[in-house]
């Protein structure tokens, strides 16, 4: 079976234009059952050290760091390819599994030194559960792949429509969320049942 109607929505823009805040004011207009994860800053002393990858179940780990050794680097920070895999990859499949949406904030160059990463995002895109995630306006074949999918809509956030798109965005995924819901509940449906009758019916 498909699931083509454009269930998953990325917001993308440069860096610090606040579509991670704007992630959390949609899920916070939402209140639903979401699975996933979320990235954020790390500090000391007001200069940015690093990042950490933070399961939306409250399970936290390392995602980056300067002064981290790794085969794997971004820029300045070596990159900890066994916390995505220990924290976002199960995230994520928690969410396929248990979730009425799936939480990606974000799918950026940390993320894509992990195989294991990169078809967890697969699984969940092609899954029925809604997706709503920041993805890195950036290219490489990954990020790419994802954005010529057919059922994905990709969002641009700027100083001048971030404030209007929450309450645009939440819109449209509840909607998204609810189609989710009849689609499963007419998937659990006896075959053999007949359909639901009103009163007026003898």
């Amino acid at each position: 079976m498909r699931y083509n109607l454009r269930k998953n929505l990325f917001v993308t823009g440069r860096p610090g234009v606040g579509k991670t805040t704007l992630i959390r004011s949609v899920l916070t207009e939402l209140d639903v059952d979401a699975g996933g994860f979320t990235t954020v800053e790390v500090r000391d002393g007001g200069r940015r050290i690093g990042f950490d990858i933070v399961a939306l179940d409250g399970a936290r780990g390392v995602l980056a760091r300067h002064d981290l050794v790794s085969p794997y680097r971004v820029s300045r920070y070596g990159v900890n390819k066994d916390d995505i895999e220990s924290i976002g990859v199960p995230a994520i499949e928690r969410a396929v599994a248990e979730s009425e949406l799936i939480v990606m904030d974000e799918i950026g160059r940390m993320e894509l030194c992990s195989d294991r990463f990169m078809h967890a995002v697969g699984a969940a895109l092609g899954s029925p559960v809604p997706v709503l995630g920041t993805i890195q306006d950036r290219r490489n074949t990954f990020l790419d792949a994802v954005r010529e999918r057919g059922d994905i809509r990709i969002i641009t956030v700027t100083e001048f429509n971030r404030d209007e798109l929450a309450e645009t965005i939440a819109d449209a995924m509840g909607e998204l969320i609810k189609r989710a819901a009849q689609r499963r509940a007419a998937e659990r449906r006896d075959p053999h049942e007949p359909p639901p009758m009103g009163d007026d019916v003898p």
